[in-house]
C-alpha cells in the first residue's frame, strides 16, 4: 500500500506512482461507486478525486497562515507525508507500515533529485516544470510517468536489498590489481581513443566507469573534467541499473571460489529475459541493427487490426541515442549545479556495464544561463526585502555589469527562434524599467520582471538541452553508433577473461572470514568514507543459490532486518546531534561511531553536531549531501587542514564484553581501509 504524488497548486496531477496494492484498493474504492452500466473512471481521475481535498486543504493554509503540515495518519493506519518545493507539492503515502515517516520523506527527496538530474534547471521555473511532466500528448505523458515510476522502482528495490543504497554511498570491487589495470585501460586506450575518434560528433568523453551490478570496477576522469559527486554517481548508477536490471540469480556463474584471481567457474551462462526498456543486452552488443526485416502476408484485416495496435505502443527506444542527464560541475570559474551532460551506458555482459558521461558541444550556455538565473534570484531577493533604487548601492555594479554581458549573450545566440525573440523582449523591457532614466528603476515594481527573465532563461535552456533530448531536434549531437560499439568491442576483450570472476566477487566482495579470527563475535559491520562517499561491508546475500557465512536461511534475513533497522535508528540520532549509539537488542550489541581524521589519519577532538528539526531533508548523500554540509560546518574550526568524516556501524554477540567490542570498533576502523589503499578515481 504505497503511493508517490506530484501535484500543483490548482490540484492537478503532474505524476503519481502507486504500487498493485495500493492501485488496487483505489479501483475498489471508486469502482463501487459507480452506477450499474457506467464504466469505471480513469485511475489518474481516481487518485485526483482522493487526493484533491489534501492537496486544496495544504495549499489554502500556506495561503492563509504561511505554513502548513508536513505528516498526519490517517483512522486506517495510512502515514501521508507532504513538502512542498516551489509550487509542486510531494505527497507520500504508506499504508502496510513498511515505511515509516522518515522512509517516506527520503522517497520524496530522491524524487525530486531524479527529475533534477533529468530536467536539469527547468527545475527552477514551476510553470516550465509542470509542462515538462504533463505533457500534452498523452502518450507522451504516459511513456514519461511509467520511466519515472520505473526509476522509484528501481531505487526502492536496491534500497531494500543493497547497503551501498542502505547507507546511500559507492561500493567498489575490492581487487586493486584488475582496478588498476582498468582504470589505466579507460585513460590510455578507450578515453583518448573516442576523444580523438572524428565521429565523436563534438563531444568530449570526461568520465567513463564500469559497474558490476551496483558495485564500482574502476572509474576514470579526465582531467579537464568536474568531479562527480557520490550524490550524482549513485543517481547514474540507478539509472543504469533501471536500463539492465542486474538478476543475482541469473547472472550468478556458479562459481563458489570468491578468492581466486585466476578466473571462472564451470563454463555455464544464462541470459535474462530481455528488460523492459527494450535495449539488448547480450554478449555482442547491438548486432540486431542490422538485421533484415522479414515479410509475411497475412490477412489484410488482421494487418489493419495489427497496424491499428501499434499506433497505440510506445515507440521502440534507439539504443544509440544517449540519456541526457544534468549533473554538478565545479570548476575554478565557480560552482554549476545541473550541467547538461550526455549518458551512454553500454551493457557488456549481463550484470556489467560501461557507462560513459560526454561534456557537450553547447554546454557553455548552460553555465551562462546559470550565471544569469542566480544574479536574477538575488536581484529578487533584495527588492523583495526593501533595498530598493539607491538603497541598493552595492548590487548596481554587478547589475551594469549582468546588462553587459546578457546583451552580448542574447547578440550571440542570433534571432534564429521564438525562444530568442521572446527572451529578447522581456530583456529589452526590463532595461526600459531598471536602467532608463525617466523609468521606475529598482523597486518592487520590478520584481515580476525578474520572475519574467527567470522564466524565459529556463525556457531559452529547455529548448536548448530538453528538446534535443525528445528526438525533436533536426541533427541531435552524440557518439556515432559504430563509435559505441567500438567502445563496447574494447572493454569485453579487455575483461574476457575476468567477467565471471567479476560477477561472483561482486556478491561477496569481503567475507567475514577475513575478519573473524582478529573480531571474535563480530557479526556484521558497515564503514563509510563520507569524504570520498565509499563504502565497504560484508556481502549479504540472501537469495536462495548466493551462500554467505550467514547461510541463506531465517539467520540471513533476520541479521539483515537489524541491520538495516540499526542504520533507521542512528539517523534518528545523528539528526538529533549524537556521534556514538550503543544498544542491546536481544543477543545482539549495536555500535556506531561518526568521527573526523586529518590527512595523517590523526583523530580529531569530537564536535557539537548541528541538531536537526523532524522535517528536514533526510540524512544521506543520494538526495541531500547531508555530510558535505557537516564537513563544511566542522572544517570552520580548522581552516587550512583537509578533514575527512568516516562512520562504523557494528554488530556483536550480545555475551561478548562491552570493554572487547569497543577495542574491536578501535581496531577494526584502523584496519578497515588499508588494504585497499589503490585509488578509486
Amino acid at each position: 500500500m504505497k503511493c508517490l504524488l506530484i501535484a500543483s497548486e490548482s490540484a492537478e496531477v503532474l505524476f503519481y506512482w502507486t504500487d498493485p496494492e495500493f492501485q488496487q484498493n483505489i479501483q475498489e474504492q471508486y469502482g463501487a461507486s459507480q452506477e450499474e452500466g457506467q464504466r469505471l473512471p480513469a485511475f489518474e481521475d481516481s487518485i485526483n478525486t482522493l487526493f484533491a481535498p489534501i492537496i486544496i486543504s495544504c495549499i489554502t493554509m500556506v495561503d492563509r497562515l504561511g505554513d502548513s503540515y508536513t505528516c498526519f495518519a490517517t483512522e486506517n493506519n495510512h502515514t501521508y507525508v507532504l513538502h512542498q518545493f516551489d509550487e509542486c507539492l510531494y505527497i507520500a503515502v504508506n499504508g502496510d507500515g513498511e515505511e515509516g515517516e522518515e522512509d517516506l520523506r527520503r522517497k520524496i527527496y530522491v524524487t525530486k533529485k531524479m527529475i533534477e538530474v533529468l530536467f536539469g534547471m527547468v527545475t527552477l521555473s514551476s510553470n516550465l516544470l509542470r509542462k515538462e511532466l504533463r505533457p500534452q500528448d498523452t502518450e507522451q505523458r504516459e511513456r514519461l510517468w511509467k520511466h519515472l515510476q520505473s526509476l522509484l522502482d528501481t531505487y526502492s528495490h536496491l534500497r531494500d536489498n543493497d547497503q551501498s543504497f542502505l547507507v546511500e554511498a559507492v561500493e567498489r570491487l575490492i581487487h586493486p590489481t584488475l582496478c588498476e589495470q582498468c582504470i589505466e585501460f579507460l585513460e590510455r586506450r578507450l578515453v583518448q581513443q573516442l576523444n580523438s575518434s572524428v565521429e565523436r560528433a563534438g563531444e568530449e568523453v570526461l568520465h567513463a566507469f564500469i559497474l558490476v551490478h551496483t558495485k564500482l570496477l574502476a572509474f576514470y576522469s579526465s582531467r579537464n573534467a568536474s568531479t562527480l559527486t557520490t550524490s550524482d554517481l549513485l543517481a547514474l548508477i540507478i539509472m543504469a541499473q533501471n536500463m539492465y536490471p542486474s538478476d543475482t540469480d541469473l547472472d550468478d556463474p556458479g562459481s563458489e571460489d570468491v578468492e581466486s584471481t585466476t578466473g571462472s567457474g564451470p563454463e555455464i551462462f544464462y541470459t535474462p529475459e530481455p528488460s523492459p526498456t527494450g535495449r539488448d543486452s547480450n554478449s555482442s552488443g547491438r548486432c540486431w541493427r542490422g538485421g533484415t526485416p522479414v515479410f509475411e502476408f497475412v490477412d489484410p484485416d488482421i494487418q489493419m487490426a495489427e497496424d491499428s495496435l501499434h499506433t497505440l505502443e510506445v515507440p521502440p527506444f534507439d539504443p544509440s541515442m544517449p540519456c541526457r542527464v544534468f549533473l554538478e560541475v565545479s570548476l575554478k570559474e565557480g560552482f554549476y549545479p545541473m550541467m547538461p551532460h550526455s549518458m551512454y551506458c553500454l551493457p557488456l555482459w549481463p550484470g556489467i556495464t560501461l557507462v560513459l558521461l560526454t561534456k557537450i558541444p553547447n554546454s557553455a550556455v548552460a553555465m551562462s544561463v546559470y550565471v544569469f538565473l542566480e544574479a536574477f534570484a538575488k536581484l529578487e531577493k533584495r527588492l523583495g526585502e526593501g533595498q530598493e533604487g539607491s538603497a541598493a548601492p552595492r548590487g548596481q555594479p554587478a547589475i551594469h555589469d549582468l546588462r553587459s554581458k546578457l546583451d552580448k549573450f542574447i547578440k550571440a545566440l542570433g534571432p534564429s527562434d521564438i525562444q530568442y525573440s521572446q527572451l529578447q523582449n522581456v530583456w529589452t523591457e526590463f532595461k526600459n524599467r531598471a536602467f532608463t532614466r525617466g523609468g521606475p528603476g529598482f523597486n518592487k515594481e520590478l520584481i515580476p520582471w525578474c520572475k519574467s527573465m527567470k522564466t524565459q532563461l529556463c525556457g531559452l535552456y529547455r529548448q536548448c538541452f530538453l528538446t534535443e533530448n525528445s528526438g525533436r531536434a533536426d541533427f541531435p549531437q552524440r557518439l556515432s553508433p559504430s563509435l559505441q560499439e567500438r567502445a563496447q568491442t574494447m572493454v569485453q576483450e579487455k575483461l574476457m577473461d575476468w567477467k565471471d570472476f567479476l560477477l561472483v566477487k561482486s556478491k561477496r566482495n569481503i567475507t567475514m572470514l577475513t575478519y573473524l579470527e582478529d573480531f571474535p563475535g563480530l557479526i556484521h559491520f558497515v564503514c563509510v568514507d563520507r569524504s570520498t562517499g565509499q563504502m565497504i561491508a560484508p556481502s549479504l546475500n540472501i537469495t536462495e543459490r548466493a551462500t554467505s557465512e550467514l547461510g541463506k536461511g531465517p539467520l540471513a534475513h533476520f541479521i539483515k532486518k537489524k541491520v538495516w533497522g540499526l542504520v533507521s535508528t542512528t539517523r534518528r540520532y545523528l539528526q538529533k546531534g549524537y556521534s556514538t549509539v550503543t544498544l542491546r537488542d536481544g543477543d545482539l550489541y549495536f555500535c556506531y561511531f561518526l568521527w573526523f581524521e586529518n590527512e595523517t589519519g590523526y583523530k580529531l577532538e569530537a564536535a557539537d553536531l548541528p541538531i536537526l528539526p523532524d522535517d528536514s531533508a533526510p540524512i544521506g548523500m543520494l538526495a541531500w549531501d547531508y555530510y558535505r554540509k557537516l564537513l563544511r560546518y566542522y572544517s570552520k574550526n580548522h581552516q587550512g587542514e583537509v578533514v575527512k568524516c568516516y562512520e562504523l556501524l557494528t554488530v556483536h554477540l550480545g555475551v561478548i564484553p562491552t570493554e572487547y567490542i569497543l577495542q574491536h570498533c578501535r581496531q577494526l576502523a584502523s584496519k578497515l581501509w588499508e588494504p585497499s589503499r589503490n585509488p578509486l578515481l
